[in-house]
């Protein structure tokens, strides 16, 4: 007699059916990671409108200019208002390198200067408020929330 080796139909479709459990546990995990791409892109504009800004200041203060003078980073010129650069594109959106006719970010023009993840998420950015006499320019980030994104 000849011994046959192999799975058995039942080993098979158990197989499959645990297969099965794992990858619909797991899909819903894949699903979201629009959500966190989108997220991860507008922290990473918001560092970016951090770093420079505070490359702006230093700029400026390193120059010996006066708090309302310009500077010019990488040949671009920054408007600087109170030390930091202003809340449009002609001031931080210079210095932080994101434009408002970017393709990367939709980025608005006008004060305060606001970065969203795509025209399509609007809602999922973050805002750069300009420096005041009496305190720095404030950057939030309460708009990268899961549910705006």
């Amino acid at each position: 007699m000849k011994k046959q080796s192999g799975f058995t139909l039942i080993e098979l479709v158990v197989v499959i059916t645990i297969l099965g459990i794992l990858a619909a546990t797991a899909l819903p995990r894949f699903i979201n990671i629009t959500s966190d791409a989108r997220q991860a892109k507008v922290k990473g504009a918001a560092g970016a409108l951090a770093s420079g800004g505070a490359l702006a200041h230093a700029q400026q203060l390193v120059s010996g200019l006066a708090s309302n003078a310009s500077v010019t980073m990488e040949g671009s010129v920054v408007t600087m208002l109170n030390g930091y650069p202003t809340d449009n594109s002609a001031g931080i959106g210079v210095a932080a390198n994101i434009q408002s006719t970017s393709t990367d970010f939709s980025a608005s023009g006008a004060a305060p200067y606001t970065v969203a993840a795509d025209a399509g998420h609007a809602t999922c950015n973050v805002t750069y408020t300009a420096a005041t006499a009496t305190a720095p320019p404030v950057i939030n980030t309460t708009g990268i929330i899961a549910a705006n994104c």
